[in-house]
């Protein structure tokens, strides 16, 4: 993308954004006057070992109408295949328990243990999120996956 087309892209979406801020105010639809509550970050899952001890992380945190959840594996032999099917199963659970949906996703982040099984996970990855799929990006770390898991998925939603 030339140093013109990014400059005439940022001032679209100003244009964009003014129009939008300005539809806002005269609606009278602004934070400042409806006084909404002030956006609150919130757990979902968290069940600490040790009540003294802070947990080392949460599997689903929303902020306002954003869920964000943790990355999910599949601790069990099998191949990718299977582990791609209860990685996602899993993660339909959370999103479901925290009020959202699999159609609601917005971005997926999937890591694999062998970038070779990239074509064997798209097959059980397909359709699994509405007609309109979120955005993704897929890799294969360099030392591998944590565990024993063959694919482990993050991703955003909204609730």
């Amino acid at each position: 993308m030339n140093q013109t087309t990014r400059r005439n892209m940022l001032k679209t979406a100003a244009k964009a954004a003014a129009v939008g801020g300005a539809a806002l105010a005269a609606s009278g639809t602004s934070q400042a006057k409806t006084k909404e509550a002030p956006l609150e970050k919130k757990a979902y899952g968290l069940a600490p070992s040790d009540p003294n001890e802070a947990p080392l992380f949460s599997p689903a945190v929303s902020y306002g109408s954003l869920l964000f959840l943790s990355g999910v594996g599949a601790h069990f032999p099998g191949d990718v295949q299977a582990h791609t099917k209860h990685v996602l199963d899993e993660l339909e659970k959370q999103l479901v328990n925290a009020g959202s949906s699999m159609d609601k996703v917005l971005k997926v982040n999937v890591y694999l243990n062998d970038i070779k099984d990239w074509p064997a996970m798209n097959e059980v990855y397909k359709g699994r999120f509405g007609k309109v799929p979120p955005v993704r990006t897929t890799v294969a770390p360099a030392g591998g996956i944590p565990g024993n898991s063959l694919v482990e998925i993050d991703l955003i939603a909204y609730i």
